[in-house]
């Protein structure tokens, strides 16, 4: 498989690419909407409330934490995670912005 030329690619480019990839499985949407409507959880919610098995939850949190869309704080044996507020206004105006492009947009 070939190398992706990344550096081809505006910086802006490159983080919309990453964080659309962070969007891009149905578990990682639900896990955000289930944070953005409790506004806070712990990871045990989330097992319940979706179906999937702990470690399923776990890696989805992982990939969303990588990319800085949630923020974990450590509650003694319990993780509590929430959506990060920065990271969340710099996502929103990344789409906004390209959106915005159309020119049919509202």
């Amino acid at each position: 498989m070939g190398v992706t030329k990344t550096d081809l690619f505006t910086a802006e480019q490159n983080d919309l690419a990453l964080i659309a990839k962070a969007f891009a499985h149905p578990a990682r949407v639900a896990i955000v909407d289930y944070l953005l409507k409790a506004n806070a959880c712990i990871n045990g919610d989330l097992v319940e409330e979706l179906g999937l098995a702990q470690a399923t939850i776990s890696q989805h949190l992982r990939e969303l934490k990588d990319m800085g869309i949630i923020k974990g704080t450590i509650e003694g044996v319990s993780v509590s995670y929430c959506i990060d507020p920065v990271r969340w206004a710099e996502i929103k105006g990344l789409f906004n912005k390209m959106f915005d492009r159309h020119p049919f947009c509202c």
